[in-house]
């Protein structure tokens, strides 16, 4: 099988050249993050010296597009249809008996915030924040597994707060385990190969595993180990696992705390919980996300969510062929599909499935084929080329809202859809003028050879 540890990525980033080790001690409280974000799609950073840890901490490891595709042996134009293989030729997991993360093992009673070297990120924050734990758990009455990210704050020893959305299936599942009078068992995956992170942000039905899609992705199966104490499994390549519970019942104020968006929310409690054991490998590297408006915080959610939306709407619209989530709509909320002759209607069919199939959603714009959805001038070329206001603008209002929206207003917000597939020509609305250029055949040989030029 091939390397599917976190440290054989960023090996594999210095062989490369793109790995950048940060020699100088930095402090966690702030200053760790201010770095990762100050040096935005720059290069990965590898912290060597973090004070008061002897842990490397690395970060802005999958901080744009093109770093993620070579990640997953592809490249930036493949990367789509590479995602959408994944979760159309799923692959199921593997367990095996022993793995180099539980080299090192740490029981309860534990202080955390001495062991594992978590930042602080922002100001008004209330603690240290995992950022970067991919979380297990299972349905505590079907035994079906779920894998995702979520935010965990260091609450001192051995205490955490998870902040999870009420509609997210972690939060489900720890609702059931309530109402049948148990905690939820959970274990925290951190330092983890990038197709672990990515499939752990599609968005699956309840019931389906995240780890088949990390197989898909991997194009083989995912190896995982089972934990010491709860009864889950973990990636056998991570660094460092976390095992312990959540309660739902247990609910822990959070206060201001950052979102994609960049700003604070106040989201109320979130759910406490536990860890009784940690283990990890001797020389384990500490993963991190920047959470807020930051590229790999950002990127993470936009390619998961483009792939599974793109694959649902292919299904009922044959035309679609991509969906682009946008930089500038925080990689949750600005959506740009992409559709191959589009017949009349479609494009605004398009635009509202999406904006049902997604509910972070709330501006969409359809353009055609020809156009590079991921290329913001040529999107806005083909508004100012194709779109009429009169007959090609959609506007919703008092859609449901995702509580992340920054606008929203009691969870509503108004929802824009923009059909830039009209084409001048010869009045006729569904018409195809035909691009001013020299022959294809002319093009071919110039475009091949011209570096001669």
């Amino acid at each position: 099988m091939a390397d599917q540890s976190f440290r054989g990525t960023l090996e594999r980033l210095a062989e490369w050249g793109e790995l950048h080790t940060v020699e100088r001690e930095v402090d966690l409280r702030f200053e760790l993050g201010a770095v990762l974000g100050l040096r935005q799609h720059d290069k990965p950073q590898l912290f060597a010296k973090v004070a008061g840890h002897e842990m490397k901490v690395a970060g802005n490891v999958m901080n744009s597009r093109e770093r993620i595709a070579r990640l997953l042996d592809t490249d930036r134009a493949g990367l789509p249809g590479r995602i959408l293989d994944a979760l159309r030729r799923q692959i199921p997991p593997v367990t095996i008996e022993t793995a180099p993360v539980q080299e090192v093992v740490h029981h309860a009673p534990l202080d955390l915030a001495a062991l594992l070297p978590v930042p602080t990120w922002f100001e008004h924050e209330t603690g240290p924040y995992i950022t970067a734990g991919v979380i297990v758990a299972r349905d505590p009455e079907t035994g079906r597994r779920n894998v995702s990210i979520a935010r965990l704050r260091l609450d001192g020893g051995g205490r955490v707060m998870v902040g999870i959305a009420r509609n997210h299936h972690l939060n489900l599942l720890a609702e059931k385990a309530k109402s049948l009078g148990q905690r939820l068992p959970i274990a925290v995956a951190i330092g983890n190969h990038p197709a672990v992170l990515l499939g752990s942000q599609m968005y699956l039905g309840l019931g389906d595993d995240e780890y088949d899609v990390v197989g898909g992705l991997l194009g083989e199966p995912l190896q995982l180990v089972r934990c010491l104490t709860v009864p889950l499994e973990v990636p056998a390549g991570a660094e460092i696992v976390l095992e312990g519970f959540i309660d739902a019942g247990d609910l822990v104020p959070e206060g201001s705390v950052s979102e994609f968006h960049g700003f604070y929310v106040n989201y109320g409690p979130g759910t406490g919980g536990a860890i009784g054991c940690v283990t990890h490998r001797r020389d384990a590297v500490y993963q991190a996300i920047l959470p807020g408006y930051a590229p790999e915080h950002c990127l993470l959610g936009a390619v998961a969510i483009e792939a599974v939306c793109c694959e649902a709407l292919k299904r009922v619209i044959p035309a679609v062929r991509r969906v682009v989530v946008t930089d500038g709509g925080m990689g949750r909320l600005h959506a740009v599909i992409a559709m191959h002759r589009p017949r009349p209607g479609e494009g605004k069919r398009a635009a509202i499935l999406a904006m049902g199939q997604i509910n972070l959603f709330k501006l969409v714009i359809v353009v055609e084929d020809d156009v590079d959805p991921e290329d913001a001038a040529e999107v806005e070329w083909s508004l100012a080329a194709r779109f009429r206001g009169d007959e090609d603008l959609i506007v919703l209002p008092g859609m449901k809202a995702d509580r992340c929206d920054p606008v929203h207003q009691s969870m509503t917000v108004t929802k824009i859809g923009l059909i830039a597939t009209t084409r001048p020509g010869d009045g006729e609305r569904e018409s195809r003028s035909e691009f001013a250029r020299a022959p294809a055949e002319v093009l071919a040989r110039v475009r091949a050879e011209l570096g001669e030029y």
